[in-house]
């Protein structure tokens, strides 16, 4: 915990640093959150088929969900979704002539049935 994922337009596929972001990404969840980077867990998406406004092929899109465990307030994850939206527009590259939409959701993991478990294989 957190669990981010990431959805983004094939289009972005050379224009977005994701190792980059997920990299920055996690010590400013972890700081925001007051958990550890050790916890953060980013996974991409790339979309191949999806339609996006008009369907013109200028639009394309970044959209980042990202789970928390409940109990954090409201200001926290406003916090928190403004920090994942500057991160992930400073590992954009400019794409000439693409419209590029970013949205992010915090979501709730429900602490009640949230289950975690980490297994250290030997070298």
């Amino acid at each position: 915990m957190p669990h981010i994922v990431v959805e983004y337009s094939d289009t972005l596929t050379e224009a977005f640093d994701r190792r980059a972001f997920g990299l920055a990404l996690h010590p400013v969840v972890a700081k925001t959150i007051d958990t550890q980077v050790a916890g953060c867990k980013t996974r991409f998406r790339r979309l191949e088929d999806a339609v996006i406004a008009d369907g013109a092929p200028h639009h394309a899109m970044i959209h980042i969900e990202v789970a928390i465990l409940s109990g954090r307030d409201a200001e926290t994850k406003r916090e928190l979704s403004q920090a994942v939206l500057e991160v992930a527009r400073a590992h954009l590259a400019p794409v000439p002539g693409l419209t590029v939409g970013t949205t992010v959701n915090v979501t709730d993991l429900d602490r009640a049935w949230y289950v975690k478990h980490d297994e250290v294989f030997p070298a």
